[in-house]
């Protein structure tokens, strides 16, 4: 669980940069050199709310249940009916904001599903009030009004945000090969109705051609989110060769869409199609996790620590009397947002001084370990104490493993990725982990398999990733 004793990866040794200071993701820097200008005001995506379609399907709902009289007897059966539409469509992401929205493109699934509440109101009434039982005709009526009102108040909300994405189009970078991004944009530009007006071309290299001015530097891109006010990026790429880029572009505030330029649509879930282009949300950030990742934390940290609190005295004890004082092992390390904080562990060497603690990278191979020393290392039972940090909210049970500024400061200069890591609170275990990035491995796949750890966290995924921790623990092959 422990990533002490990691190596830099064969791709070249990490260049020395003393003891400088740390600045990881902070509030107006990200990764990949993208700087916002104190004083300057990010620009912000431009979101469709989802309360306008939402209460036409309330209001739906309502008036269907007052014109019939069956439903009028029982106010139950009219909570019953606004409810589950409104649970439907939000499991559906009805309300989700689209591109371009359009009713006929989700009348099936609108109808569908009042029709589907419609049913299992009816089929509740029949099973436990058999005199209370909705009739056909109440069943047919109420569907085809709730339909129509809903579908007509759903009709004028998309018709009145078509006209405002065509009045005020969000103005948008398109991120590729010069060559190609010009003709997506220029495309973008003569349809004004998708609601998406190119302003710039983001490129290593200018076409030399006509068209949009080509923004080759971060100072360049910078300057162009802040004086148009940029709104939304168009990816004609491939993503993983602009990630640090389009993770400063998201923290920008922008809206990230991939597009094909070359094939007709996409055969996922959730694809569009803009100005003829097949294209589909990119998300770069982390989820949020947020009170269920903490309470997860809390339950099983404050658990285990009840559980093995006899063995900690135990290896305490053994220590103490092996290796004389000083059993616990307080250490500097980087969590969220680049914030320090003190690692626990118990100590299984003791370093010359102070400096070497901090900059030294391996000592899981240090001769003059004892025997027991060695027994903890191995199987990662030195890790315990920090049990403690994640009951304190220093660290989670699962994510990126912290380390020492000497060396945050060396790897995020030297390794793509690696202060992205910070993005989510650092973990006693990960996903890097249980993919055997332990030890004397590569720091570049650690960054990759955190930043994948991050960019789709899941509650389910902790779980999974603690359960393979605990299925390591049984064979373990040293930290």
């Amino acid at each position: 669980m422990t990533a002490e004793s990691t190596v830099p990866s064969p791709g070249g040794q990490p260049r020395e940069y003393g003891s400088s200071s740390v600045s990881v993701m902070s509030s107006r820097e990200t990764e990949g050199g993208f700087r916002f200008p104190a004083g300057q005001r990010r620009p912000t995506a431009r979101r469709a709310s989802w309360l306008p379609l939402a209460a036409a399907d309330a209001v739906a709902a309502l008036l269907a249940g007052q014109t019939l009289t069956e439903v009028q007897r029982h106010p139950l059966l009219l909570v019953a009916l606004l409810l589950g539409v409104l649970a439907l469509n939000a499991r559906a992401s009805l309300y989700r904001p689209v591109p371009l929205p359009s009713l006929l493109d989700e009348l099936p699934a609108v109808c569908g599903r009042i029709a589907v509440v419609w049913c299992a109101l009816a089929a509740a009434c029949a099973a436990f009030a058999a005199d209370g039982a909705l009739s056909a005709r109440t069943l047919a009526l109420g569907c085809a009004v709730q339909s129509l009102v809903g579908c007509a108040g759903r009709g004028a909300v998309h018709w009145r945000r078509r006209r405002a994405l065509a009045r005020h189009p969000g103005a948008a970078l398109v991120v590729g090969p010069a060559g190609t991004a010009q003709r997506v944009a220029a495309a973008f530009l003569r349809h004004p109705n998708c609601g998406v007006r190119p302003v710039g071309v983001v490129s290593d290299l200018p076409a030399g051609l006509g068209g949009l001015p080509v923004l080759t530097s971060g100072e360049e891109v910078q300057r162009a989110l802040i004086q148009n006010g940029v709104r939304a990026v168009l990816l004609v790429e491939p993503p993983s060769r602009r990630g640090p880029m389009l993770r400063a572009l998201a923290h920008a505030g922008c809206e990230l869409w991939e597009v094909d330029p070359d094939s007709p649509s996409y055969d996922r879930e959730g694809g569009h199609t803009l100005a003829g282009f097949a294209c589909r949300p990119l998300s770069v950030g982390p989820r949020r996790a947020g009170l269920g990742k903490r309470l997860l934390d809390v339950a099983v940290s404050g658990t285990l620590l009840l559980l093995v609190s006899p063995l900690l005295l135990v290896f305490a004890a053994v220590l103490r009397l092996t290796d004389g004082p000083g059993v616990v092992f307080r250490q500097e390390r980087i969590g969220k947002d680049g914030r320090p904080f003190t690692l626990l562990k118990f100590r299984t060497h003791r370093p010359v001084d102070a400096h070497e603690a901090a900059t030294r990278w391996s000592v899981a191979g240090e001769q003059e370990m004892s025997r027991f020393c060695h027994f903890l290392r191995r199987t990662s039972l030195d890790e315990l104490l920090q049990l403690l940090n994640v009951l304190w909210g220093d660290m989670s049970l699962v994510g990126p493993r912290p380390e020492r500024p000497y060396f945050v400061a060396k790897f995020s200069q030297t390794y793509p990725g690696y202060a992205a890591r910070h993005r989510m609170q650092t973990g006693i275990t990960g996903l890097a982990q249980v993919h055997g990035l332990r030890g004397d491995t590569s720091i570049e796949d650690r960054c990759r398999f955190d930043n994948a750890y991050i960019d789709n966290w899941s509650m389910w995924q902790d779980i999974c990733i603690l359960l393979r921790t605990a299925a390591a623990l049984v064979r373990p092959t040293g930290s």
